[in-house]
């Protein structure tokens, strides 16, 4: 009789917990309006800042928001972009310039938005390990390892030796307008070395002119692969990729993007303009599951990342080994074997803001741009402001905050304030170049760099 009347209070207890879940998901729901499509489809790259993506639904955010989601993994940036064009995707974790170059029309011509910045950092700059053995020399060390960052000034006489023997020095990045391709152009240039010029105006899009270091676009899986044949000498991508050149012994990660440019935005959440507009419910609800995924991976001083691993590890996701990933996911990143250092900022998925869709991010990748040709022709500042605010959808985002704040599942101070925030971080002066980004001021911005495009120019 006691182990039924247990069992009774035991499925009483269930019940309750059943109807407070339902009835606090209608409470939500109500306030914000139902989602207009619950079942959707987004994409993603196999690396690890999709990681807020796959928390979101391993920990059941989505359905908490009455979303039903599928994760699917795409071959490649393009056909990752291709897919939300044309509504195979409702969605998909997209490279920081992705949106931006779709809206402007470099590529594939969409109107593109973000309501939700993915993460800060992440990536990383190797290379082989013969290109290490010759960049040694000219690289200072402390205590028998060497003193980072490092720069390129480092590899410039490397890439000269290449040169003066009529060999090419080539380096491979994910996309033409990702992160990885600018952050790699921008420690290459800090350097003195000519990362190449896009010139569209003569339909060359290579973006090899005038370089003294070729790029070409590699998928993130292929790299270490790649490198190890001998095609590419480097490469510029997001993990596990650096770690896996690390593990497999075929290469050396010698800078993070977080010592190129200190918590740099990463990835963005990317859906149509027209997503948005007809599935303005649907889209907040999205929003609020993301918000909670990336607070939950930073959480206790990053007390879940193991966890996260592990989700990360499987096929369906990252689909590398757990080592591997663990290796930059938690808080420690690996340069070469056996000198794993503390970088507890490697990877931000809520710190600081990350979430925050910041206008001034989007002109940063515009500047950049800008700089290697792929905007072919001067812009007034207020292209760019205008570009970013219509691309960078801090409107979308705040709704699925300011609800979050309402239903006290965040307190108001976990965000920026929303009555005075403008959408432009401070002038931001940590870059390994030491030169000071304000983005309010981008056309200054280009022409303080000494290599690149500046002012009118242009490459016809």
């Amino acid at each position: 009789m006691k182990r039924l009347k247990y069992s009774w209070k035991s499925t009483l207890t269930t019940l309750i917990s059943i109807s407070m879940l339902i009835m606090a998901h209608a409470t939500t729901a109500a306030a914000l309006g139902e989602p207009e499509k619950e079942d959707l489809k987004f994409g993603f790259i196999k690396l690890t800042d999709m990681a807020p993506l796959a928390i979101a639904y391993e920990k059941g955010y989505f359905e908490d928001e009455g979303l039903f989601v599928t994760l699917e993994a795409q071959a490649n940036w393009k056909v990752l972009l291709d897919g939300v064009i044309d509504g195979k995707l409702d969605g998909a974790h997209m490279l920081a310039g992705q949106p931006l170059a779709a809206t402007i029309g470099y590529g594939t011509k969409h109107t593109i938005i973000t309501p939700f910045s993915m993460d800060l950092n992440g990536n990383a700059i190797t290379v082989s390990n013969s290109v290490w053995n010759q960049m040694k020399k000219y690289v200072p060390e402390k205590n028998g390892k060497p003193v980072h960052p490092i720069k390129a000034d480092a590899l410039k006489p490397v890439v000269e030796k290449y040169k003066d023997a009529g060999k090419p020095f080539k380096m491979g990045m994910v996309f033409p307008v990702s992160t990885h391709n600018y952050e790699l152009r921008y420690w290459l240039a800090a350097g003195g070395l000519k990362p190449g010029f896009y010139a569209p105006l003569k339909g060359d899009t290579s973006g090899t002119l005038s370089a003294d270091v070729l790029l070409s676009v590699t998928p993130p899986p292929q790299m270490p692969s790649t490198m190890e044949a001998g095609t590419i000498y480097g490469y510029c991508v997001g993990e596990p990729w650096n770690q896996q050149a690390v593990f497999k012994g075929i290469g050396v990660p010698v800078i993070t993007d977080y010592e190129i440019w200190k918590n740099n935005p990463e990835k963005v959440f990317g859906i149509t303009e027209e997503f948005a507009k007809k599935y303005p419910n649907t889209t907040t609800h999205m929003v609020r599951a993301l918000i909670r995924a990336a607070k939950w991976l930073d959480e206790n001083n990053n007390a879940n990342r193991m966890e996260a691993v592990k989700i990360l590890s499987k096929p369906n996701y990252v689909g590398a080994d757990a080592k591997v990933i663990a290796n930059s996911m938690t808080g420690t990143f690996e340069y070469e074997k056996g000198d794993k250092r503390s970088v507890p900022d490697f990877n931000v998925f809520f710190r600081y803001n990350a979430t925050y869709p910041y206008y001034s991010d989007a002109i940063w990748y515009l500047t950049q741009m800008r700089r290697w040709g792929q905007i072919a022709e001067y812009k007034p500042d207020a292209w760019y402001v205008d570009t970013a605010k219509k691309v960078y959808r801090a409107d979308l985002y705040q709704t699925a905050a300011q609800s979050l704040i309402a239903d006290g599942k965040f307190k108001a101070s976990e965000f920026p304030n929303f009555k005075t925030e403008t959408g432009f971080k401070p002038a931001q002066t940590e870059f390994i170049d030491n030169i000071t980004f304000d983005g309010s001021k981008p056309n200054a911005y280009i022409d303080s760099f000494p290599i690149g495009m500046k002012g009118k120019t242009q490459i016809k």
